[in-house]
């Protein structure tokens, strides 16, 4: 009845937990977004972007891309296993909070000296040669009066969502930067296009100026000069065809295949850009899992705190032990050889030099950095956004100038060589309208491309179809083999 009490009293005084309970602080989140007049909002507005967002650009080679990246790349893998092991911390944290049971079990047999020291001057020594059986469970457990276990495994269960979310938030920089490289590296598959279509208008105009020196209509000097042109032309589709092999490397990279064995056809790009639905400033908070990364953590070090302010008050373990004892296997188990002890231990610090308020305190520091940390990590979601969201507004109007441009130049070239033919200007004019409508290409090539790696930049600033809200089961969807993912 007294050990009954002694539990029962334990476990009342376990209810006790010391230390702050933890509350989310609550962020600044501005009521709309900074937009402008060619900012075209996606419909509905509402509705939240796709776990498989790179499918609204309608490009296969792009979703054939990110498939076998999920599938294959390696630091991705890397996240996933990081996050199975903040499981297995967790389960063993919580393993804390539960008896420990033990199975003892020992077997000897000895011989006493018959010229050991007596016991009794009466009573003379002898030499005994006897076993020694015993079978005996061992069971321990830690009443956790003041909550330092229960902090323990609330620190836990904080740092595995951190983990989660860091492997959702791997998930989204590697389909963002993958998505970036691909469209970077069609941009320039497009820019090259340009640069060997103007090197075959280029090599046309020679042929025509040659055969006019021929006959003597010219001078050389504008052979010359439209010789230098095509060379200088030539030139800059090489470089870029330089600046293409590094993405497609970093591409192979990404997708988990050695450079040399990973190519792809050049294609340029001609898909339109999608909308994308934007939602409110404070969606932000519950699409991004770097913020609910940053916002576990803090979690996570608060329930620190609770575990180093335990460490003030004290201890208290119960133990018991239930078995048999015996000199003869036959007679272990049975009422006779049974024994049992049943006790406790209490321990408290007197004096520790301070070690324990200087564990508080770095704990206590440890939540306010990460507290800072989280608030840091929102003002850059929101900044990422409104980048996005300015960026793509620019380059709408620039791009409807740059088409504008590109036929402007077309119109010039088709003059400026009319009126060569006709005598009235020198070649240097057929020159610059050769440049002026490389460059009108070249630019509204450029501004496509910067669409869509700003339209990924968005995406990712959104946090690419991740939701707070089904973030346990969007991690449980990932298999530390082979980090497949299913979209369904």
């Amino acid at each position: 009845m007294k050990a009954a009490a002694l539990i029962v009293l334990s476990s009342m005084l376990a209810a006790c937990t010391v230390g702050p309970d933890y509350k989310r602080p609550i962020a600044d989140t501005p009521p709309t977004w900074k937009t402008d007049s060619y900012w075209r909002v996606g419909e509905p507005s509402h509705a939240p972007l796709a776990l498989d967002w790179w499918r609204s650009f309608n490009d296969d080679t792009l979703d054939a891309l990110e498939t076998q990246a999920l599938a294959q790349n390696q630091t991705l893998a890397a996240a996933s296993a990081h996050y199975e092991q903040a499981r297995a911390t967790l389960a063993q944290t919580s393993s804390l909070a539960v008896p420990e049971v033990d199975l003892g079990a020992q077997a000897s047999r000895s011989r006493i000296s018959k010229n050991r020291p007596a016991n009794s001057y009466t009573t003379p020594n002898m030499s005994t040669v006897q076993n020694d059986l015993k079978l005996a469970p061992t069971i321990d457990y830690d009443i956790d009066l003041f909550g330092r276990i229960r902090r323990e495994v609330e620190s836990a269960q904080a740092s595995a969502d951190q983990s989660r979310d860091d492997l959702a938030n791997a998930r989204l920089v590697l389909t963002t930067d993958l998505a970036s490289d691909y469209f970077s590296m069609r941009e320039l598959d497009a820019e090259i296009d340009v640069l060997n279509r103007s090197v075959d208008l280029q090599k046309k105009a020679l042929d025509y100026v040659t055969t006019q020196h021929d006959l003597g209509a010219v001078s050389g000097l504008d052979v010359l000069q439209q010789q230098s042109q095509l060379d200088s032309t030539r030139v800059q589709a090489q470089l870029l065809a330089n600046q293409r092999a590094q993405f497609e490397h970093a591409i192979a990279a990404l997708v988990g295949t050695p450079a040399p064995q990973f190519s792809l056809a050049p294609v340029p790009d001609d898909h339109p850009i999608p909308s994308i639905p934007l939602g409110l400033p404070s969606d932000v908070l519950q699409r991004r899992p770097d913020v609910a990364s940053a916002e576990r953590a803090m979690a996570a070090a608060n329930a620190q705190i609770g575990v180093a302010k335990a460490a003030f008050f004290p201890s208290l373990t119960l133990n018991g032990t239930i078995g048999w004892e015996s000199t003869a296997l036959a007679s272990l188990v049975s009422a006779p050889s049974l024994l049992w002890t049943i006790g406790t231990m209490a321990s408290q610090v007197v004096f520790d030099g301070g070690r324990r308020s200087a564990a508080v305190a770095f704990a206590s520091e440890g939540y306010r950095a990460t507290e800072a940390n989280y608030r840091q990590t929102v003002l850059n979601a929101f900044e990422q956004v409104q980048d996005g969201i300015v960026g793509l507004s620019v380059l709408d109007g620039a791009a409807k100038q740059s088409h504008a441009a590109v036929v402007d130049a077309q119109r010039l070239l088709s003059l400026a060589n009319d009126r060569y033919s006709g005598g009235l200007v020198a070649y240097l004019d057929v020159i610059t309208a050769q440049q002026q409508l490389l460059t009108s290409e070249r630019q509204d090539v450029q501004i496509r491309g910067q669409q869509h790696t700003v339209s990924v930049a968005l995406v990712k600033a959104l946090g690419g179809g991740w939701n707070a809200d089904d973030a346990a089961s969007t991690a449980g969807s990932y298999s530390v083999g082979s980090n497949v993912e299913s979209t369904n």
